[in-house]
């Protein structure tokens, strides 16, 4: 069922409810009301025959009869029967005749119980009273057929069923006509949503001035928009530079043996040859390596295996590892105010990411620092560890330090550097993996230094 069926129904659901309860609520207080109205006036009347009667050395029945036939009274088949305490009729009065109320014994002796009764005998209210004053001991029962008033309850009936109908009715179509309203943005943004396609990412649903649910549906999917384009972008330029990176080396190999095969060589040239074409075939297996740890790290950490790991002892594997990597390059470490509970130094990850991630940076600080030298620095903090790494280099231009995250990117003065420009990008992943952050801060000719946040095991969000 579509969701504005499903707004009007609702809608008039609780309309129906309401107004039911408010008819309903009219209908009966007027239908006690004439109740309570009738059985007065009939009760007025039983007490004026009472009295009357009571007084029989001054009124005898015939007079008393033609006060009844004489009174002013809006009731049609008026009856009066009196009784005296043996039960016997005393008096009786009625406009047709022969036209009497049966009355059971039974009946008399609760009317001298509770005073007075209001019961109904076919379409005629009627009230049985029990008058005692002195040695008068007179139980009364008035009957009559209250006309006027049955037809005010018809009539109101009616006009309490009407407006119910017309009021069910006006709320149907005035839902309908409101739901429509209220969910033509959706229809608007639905429409806007279907025409964007991966070929016109760059179209925005228009989100309007108002600051209700809509904008901020409109805002949100325009964010889902920003980071599938820049998602798209990012994929793409990688792709770009992948195949570029790739087929460099596979290009040179071709060339090189294509030139060795066109003629007869010494087994001196052919050595040249094949020596230069391993170091071609060395540099894109580790470029494909670099490529394979890229995809592990960009991926679910969901599939990543996660141990509880000291931090201390990651960053103490890194002086060997760098050595091994180039017998050139320095690493100081540097522990603040380490606790002595082990606990303390705990975090949830992945051992080999996290010392590749640290391993890029340190080996890059390393690389473009003039002694080949990096000093690494870790605070302790009570919801997180704070690892910094410092270099002496030329440093990284303001302007390209938003840049330098992004696969393949190096800045304009490194690119006689060796490298792929794939290693801070692999650290920034594999550290927002572990629900981490990276800052950097630089100044040209004075160094740059990299801090990487890890949450503590005590405020991880695994």
């Amino acid at each position: 069922m579509p969701v504005r069926w499903r707004i009007t129904l609702l809608f008039t659901s609780v309309v129906f409810v309401i107004l039911g309860i408010v008819c309903t609520g009219i209908y009966y207080f007027s239908y006690r009301s004439r109740i309570d109205r009738i059985s007065l006036r009939l009760a007025n009347r039983a007490i004026t025959t009472a009295r009357l009667l009571s007084q029989s050395e001054l009124f005898d029945r015939y007079m008393v009869e033609r006060i009844d036939s004489l009174t002013t009274i809006a009731l049609v088949r008026k009856t009066v029967q009196a009784y005296n305490f043996l039960n016997r009729k005393i008096y009786s009065y009625s406009e047709l005749p022969e036209d009497t109320i049966p009355i059971a014994t039974g009946l008399l002796d609760n009317t001298r119980i509770n005073g007075r009764i209001y019961f109904t005998v076919g379409e005629r209210d009627v009230v049985s009273y029990y008058y005692n004053h002195g040695d008068a001991k007179i139980v009364v029962v008035c009957a009559g057929l209250d006309v006027e008033g049955k037809k005010f309850l018809t009539q109101l009936k009616h006009i309490l069923l009407l407006s119910f109908l017309a009021g069910i009715g006006i709320t149907l179509v005035g839902g309908y006509v409101f739901s429509r309203r209220l969910l033509s943005p959706i229809r608007f943004i639905t429409k806007e949503v279907k025409e964007i396609s991966a070929y016109n990412l760059t179209r925005r649903i228009p989100s309007g001035s108002g600051r209700d649910e809509w904008q901020q549906m409109s805002a949100t999917l325009n964010d889902l928009l920003n980071r599938l384009q820049e998602s798209f972008e990012l994929q793409r330029r990688f792709i770009s530079n992948a195949s570029h990176e790739l087929s460099t080396p596979l290009t040179s190999i071709s060339s090189q043996l294509e030139i060795a095969l066109q003629r007869e060589r010494n087994p001196e040239e052919y050595r040249r040859v094949l020596t230069s074409v391993l170091q071609d075939v060395r540099h894109m297996n580790k470029l494909t390596q670099t490529l394979l740890e890229f995809a592990k790290a960009a991926g679910n950490k969901g599939g990543l295996e996660i141990n509880l790991i000291r931090i201390d002892e990651i960053l103490m594997e890194l002086p060997a590892l760098l050595q091994r990597q180039n017998s050139l390059y320095e690493l100081s470490l540097d522990f603040e105010n380490l606790p002595e509970n082990e606990d303390e130094l705990l975090v949830f990850g992945n051992a080999e990411l996290l010392i590749t991630a640290i391993m890029n940076i340190v080996s890059n600080a390393c690389k473009y620092s003039p002694d080949h030298h990096a000093h690494l620095r870790l605070e302790i903090h009570d919801s997180f560890f704070q690892v910094c790494i410092q270099d002496n280099g030329p440093g990284i231009p303001e302007q390209e330090l938003n840049k330098i995250f992004l696969p393949f990117y190096r800045v304009n003065d490194h690119h006689g550097t060796k490298g792929f420009g794939l290693g801070l990008a692999l650290a920034a992943q594999i550290i927002k993996l572990h629900k981490g952050s990276i800052n950097v801060s630089s100044a040209e000719g004075q160094g740059t230094v990299f801090c990487l946040r890890l949450p503590s095991a005590r405020k991880s969000g695994f």
